[in-house]
Formats: structure tokens, sequence, C-alpha cells
């Protein structure tokens, strides 16, 4: 059976398995007093087919992410041309499609100071700004384009060696250089927690998280820009959100595939 056929049987399965994320996202932020149009719902599709990108975009979802800028690169002109041609045909389906009026990519994995200029054009939110030397790049083809580029800090609250992220004693210190950087604009923090079996184990770090979100927001280099909280993924983002996220990032609780970044 071809990798199409095999998706477009799934197809209900991912349409259920969407309904219950969303189910579950709306009900972790009614437990935290928020409303379930207060959380982003990224859906992480690294190992996702594109007929299932497409079934999620006719089923109104807005908002993708990419771990790996090459498919990044190739994916984002496929939905976009599979949007247009929703656009062209509204009004003459009755397929009742529910498609949105645009697609927000994000960038949610590693990003090589190498791969910026491939990786900028492509998306609205880059989640993994991890270092000055980064941040510098991402500000210097800002320049070049006369474009401004929205980012979060990706902290390394666990301390595990295996992930990337700003120490948290750091953190203030980085938004502050970034604050001078009139092409970069810092929209938050972002952190990934260690892999639990019980995801009430990765409660603490991301407290610790929301904690430091909530000193940065407090700080003089902030603003009102600085209002997103990306944590939490397939395995914990209830938790995270109970804890204050207000971004998710979500792959194999849709896709059905584990996932790094989802």
């Amino acid at each position: 059976m071809s990798s199409r056929s095999a998706s477009k049987d799934a197809t209900p399965d991912l349409a259920e398995s969407y309904a219950a994320v969303m189910g579950r996202v709306g009900a972790a932020a009614e437990r935290s007093g928020r409303r379930a149009e207060d959380v982003l719902v990224v859906a992480v599709s690294k190992y996702a087919e594109l007929d299932q990108l497409r079934t999620l975009v006719d089923l109104g979802h807005v908002d993708f992410g990419e771990n790996q800028v090459q498919q990044l690169a190739q994916r984002a002109p496929q939905l976009s041309e599979y949007l247009a041609r929703h656009r062209a045909m509204r009004g003459a389906s009755s397929s009742g499609s529910i498609a949105p009026e645009r697609i927000r990519w994000h960038m949610v994995g590693h990003l090589q100071r190498n791969k910026v200029k491939q990786c900028v054009p492509h998306v609205q939110l880059i989640h993994s700004v991890d270092s000055l030397r980064l941040a510098e790049e991402l500000h210097n083809h800002g320049a070049k384009h006369d474009a401004d580029t929205d980012v979060l800090l990706q902290v390394n609250v666990s301390g595990e060696g295996t992930k990337n992220g700003v120490a948290p004693a750091a953190v203030v210190h980085l938004l502050e250089q970034i604050d001078t950087m009139m092409h970069l604009r810092c929209r938050g923090l972002m952190t990934m927690a260690p892999h639990h079996e019980n995801p009430e184990d990765c409660r603490a770090v991301f407290a610790r998280t929301r904690e430091l979100f909530e000193d940065c927001r407090g700080s003089r280099y902030a603003g009102d820009r600085f209002n997103i909280l990306s944590m939490g993924m397939s395995n914990d983002f209830e938790v995270a959100i109970e804890e204050g996220a207000n971004l998710v990032r979500v792959g194999s609780a849709l896709f059905g595939t584990a996932d790094a970044g989802g």
C-alpha cells in the first residue's frame, strides 16, 4: 500500500486523535483557570505524512512545527500551495472543509547558524535560540533583509547534558543582549523536560521555567511582547499547561509515532 493510501486510510483516526488532544488541552487549561483558546497547539510534523498535515489543515489547524530546516523548507511551500488551492475553490466545493486562512510554521528543533538563511523565510517563530552567537546570526540576517524575527530563548532547566539551552542563571543576561538587536524580538521562553513515564515527574521543571518566565517579564528587557511560554510535548503537555504553558508542541499524540520534538 502506498504511503498516500495508508495516510488516507488513517484520516479518521487522525481526526479522532486531534479531537482528543484538543479536548485534553482544553481540560488542562480549565484546571489552570484559563480557556482552551488561551493555549496554542503546535503540531510537530517530523514523522507525519504530508497527507496527514493536509488533513489537519482541513480540520482547521493553523500551527505546525518542524525539527529540521531541510524538511521545513520542503513542507512549508507544499502546505501553502495546498491552502492556496483551498482558497481558490472556496465556495465551489461542498466538502465542508474549515481550512484556515493561513498557516504558521515554527522551528522547534536545534538551529545551526549556517541554516539561518534557509530557515527564517519559512517561519513565524523560532523556539530554540540558545546562544548569543545564534541570536547575532539571526539579527544580522534580519538587518540584511530589513526584516524582524520572533524568537524564544531555549532554557535548559533540567541541566541535562543531552539537551540544548541557556542555563537559567544566564537567561536575563541573554535577554538584555537581544534587547539591543533591533531586528530580533524575543517573545518568551521554551524548555524541554526530561522524558519520564510519569508526567508528574516533569512538574518541577515546568514550574521553575514559569518562574524564570515571570522574572524575565519583570525585567526592563522584555515588555508586552514577551508573552509566550512554550513547554510540554505529547507525554507531558497537560502538566505543562497546568504550570502555565500557553504553547505546547505535540507530535506523537497526534500522529502515533515517537518524536523527540513532540
